[in-house]
């Protein structure tokens, strides 16, 4: 009795709600967003290694569609709480920014 009841807490919660093999909303988007991000990696080294400049333009297109897809589908799961980001505090950022801005003049270029 006690397992079932927390099963149905963890449902009206929201925590770990699939308890089945079929996939949630998350799931779909999660998944799709996974594969954006895997399409973006693709397309920026076809970008970069277009042979000819109708071929480039064409694959930065792609480029540029996938990353406004994988933007949207990152908005849909912050607003549904199924992504979240824990905000950075500014002096961190700053630390962060100081330290690498050093290495910038250990480039060869």
């Amino acid at each position: 009795m006690q397992n079932q009841q927390q099963m149905g807490q963890q449902q009206s919660t929201g925590a770990n709600q699939m308890q089945t093999p079929e996939m949630s909303d998350r799931d779909f988007i999660n998944d799709i967003l996974a594969t954006e991000k895997y399409l973006t990696n693709s397309y920026n080294t076809a970008v970069n290694e277009a042979s000819t400049e109708e071929l480039y333009q064409l694959q930065i297109k792609h480029l540029t569609d996938t990353h406004q897809a994988g933007r949207e589908l990152y908005k849909i799961m912050q607003q549904k709480g199924w992504y979240q980001i824990e905000p950075a505090e500014s002096q961190k950022i700053s630390q962060k920014a100081t330290q690498f801005a050093g290495y910038s003049s250990q480039f060869p270029y």
